[in-house]
């Protein structure tokens, strides 16, 4: 289903909600962090959707054990590390980790500019030690209001030039896209791409407020843009991608049933639809088990999947020539 001629990429993966379970009962045992579970099996259920969760914020309740023992920048340091062995061993070509700085900071109040600092350099290592190319994407948890996402910003600001580009995430629901309209402002001043969580657990004015006034190049999940046939067809003409995670969806209760997951259609439609995992390690699935649902379940043809797997190329935040050399390197 995945095509070995192709390059594969992951563009909407969360680097805080792909901590391993055997790392968060290591660090927890290393920094003398209580946590109920009283064995790494014990740990599993905690940590991992067993299968779907009531809502969004129930399914994001699930990450929060992985920063809770992130004790220090060391810690985050390797979780980064580890994020670029997962991607090798998933066998991705390419892939963008987003991740919130307040979120892996604010257990243990480290200093959000170093948690950027740690993370940037655990990708970085995590690169030339495992070969595989990757880019940073900021996030600004929504959740936490405000004025805490205005600090996250200047703590991703502080290594603008490792940053690639500017995510929100979180209540989507409960913090819409218009209390961000400046934080946005200054981040496309900075030069980054944009890409918003929206259409998630909010209808598709979300979608369009990300658009319009956020100025999102891509939008994360986007499911409730099938409820509007003049934003698919703008979305479309205008090449806004959509980072299409199935298996989170369904787990998030966005979509009850997933064979009824709107990504054919927006295929069908014309749009920009690339696939992805969103958080690995809490679903417990690869970017492999993302194509075989799409196949198996969503009902993609191998013609589709490829088609998908060139869009993931296509709207990654790389430059024309970098999107060339990962083609080549697949030929060569």
């Amino acid at each position: 289903m995945i095509d070995p001629q192709l390059p594969l990429v992951d563009l909407h993966r969360h680097l805080d909600g792909n901590i391993r379970p055997r790392t968060i009962w290591e660090l927890a045992q290393q920094y003398g962090i209580k946590i109920p579970a009283d064995s790494f099996e014990a740990l599993l259920p905690l940590t991992q959707i067993q299968d779907q969760t009531s809502d969004l914020l129930a399914f994001l309740q699930k990450l929060d054990y992985g920063v809770s023992v992130l004790a220090d920048t060391q810690a985050c340091y390797r979780v980064a590390m580890e994020n670029m062995e997962d991607a090798f061993e998933s066998g991705l070509d390419y892939v963008e980790l987003r991740f919130s700085p307040y979120y892996m900071a604010m257990n243990h109040n480290l200093n959000m500019a170093d948690v950027v600092e740690a993370v940037v350099q655990g990708v970085r290592d995590g690169s030339h030690k495992f070969g595989v190319q990757a880019n940073l994407i900021g996030i600004l948890s929504r959740t936490f209001g405000v004025p805490t996402c205005k600090q996250e910003l200047d703590a991703l600001l502080a290594h603008k030039d490792k940053i690639t580009a500017l995510d929100l995430a979180g209540d989507e629901l409960g913090y819409p896209a218009p209390l961000f309209i400046e934080h946005f402002k200054l981040a496309r001043d900075a030069g980054w791409q944009i890409t918003v969580h929206a259409g998630e657990a909010d209808g598709p004015q979300s979608i369009w407020n990300a658009i319009e006034m956020l100025g999102a190049k891509r939008i994360g999940h986007g499911v409730a843009a099938a409820r509007d046939d003049k934003l698919m067809e703008y979305m479309a003409k205008h090449e806004i991608a959509v980072e299409s995670c199935p298996t989170s969806n369904y787990q998030t209760a966005t979509v009850k049933d997933l064979s009824q997951h709107p990504m054919p259609l927006f295929l069908e439609r014309g749009l920009l639809v690339t696939l992805n995992t969103d958080d690995p390690a809490v679903s417990n699935i690869d970017l492999a088990n993302e194509y075989k649902v799409a196949h198996e379940t969503l009902g993609l043809s191998e013609a589709q999947l490829k088609q998908v797997q060139q869009n993931g190329v296509k709207a990654a935040f790389l430059t024309e020539a970098e999107k060339k050399a990962l083609f080549a390197q697949k030929q060569a």
